[in-house]
């Protein structure tokens, strides 16, 4: 490979690990490069975003590298972040926070293992609505997050506490469950919403 092409995979490799990061040494081991290369590489990626006609930023903490928006932008970001908060619910969304709210604390792996796709923009979409937290890792390979309802996620569908779910019928399989907290979630997101939505 080019070093162009070399330099749009760290760019791909930093973009897909997300909220999580990714370090020096995991690029190092996918790409066989020498630690050098890579920091000659990296410095040329920091420098093409800063420039002003790029929307991104390279940034580096506690030894993870991260993209993220400049701080420039940030009030057209916040404007979206407000619009995103007042539109509905997608169906992805309620059936993730459906999954959460009955079998929290649980990791995205397990999320995924029950709807059979992948989730991570659903459960980013919950976050950013302060519907779901991390409450902790689970104890096991790798100790993937474990996410969890918040005290918004009550005030949001007008609970008291979790005990005010619906109760799930006896011999429930976890896709029952997750049809039937679906529809009940879907209402009450339906009944949250302005007119205007509504009528939209």
């Amino acid at each position: 490979m080019q070093l162009h092409e070399i330099k749009a995979v760290i760019e791909g490799l930093v973009f897909a690990s997300g909220d999580e990061g990714i370090t020096k040494k995991d690029i190092q081991k996918v790409l066989e490069l020498d630690k050098d290369m890579l920091h000659h590489l990296l410095e040329e990626l920091k420098y093409e975003y800063e420039q002003t006609n790029r929307g991104f930023m390279l940034i580096e903490s506690q030894e993870l590298l991260f993209l993220t928006t400049k701080p420039e932008h940030s009030e057209y970001y916040s404007k979206f972040k407000e619009a995103r908060l007042n539109s509905k619910l997608s169906q992805a969304a309620l059936e993730a926070l459906a999954i959460i709210a009955y079998l929290q604390p649980i990791t995205r792996i397990e999320i995924e293992e029950i709807r059979g796709v992948k989730s991570d923009r659903p459960i980013q979409t919950l976050i950013q609505r302060a519907l779901i937290e991390e409450v902790g890792r689970k104890d096991s390979v790798g100790r993937p997050i474990l996410y969890g309802t918040t005290v918004d996620f009550l005030t949001y569908f007008g609970l008291r506490s979790i005990e005010d779910l619906p109760p799930l019928p006896d011999n429930f399989s976890e896709l029952d469950m997750v049809e039937e907290a679906d529809l009940f979630f879907d209402r009450l997101d339906k009944l949250n919403q302005p007119e205007s939505d509504e009528n939209s």
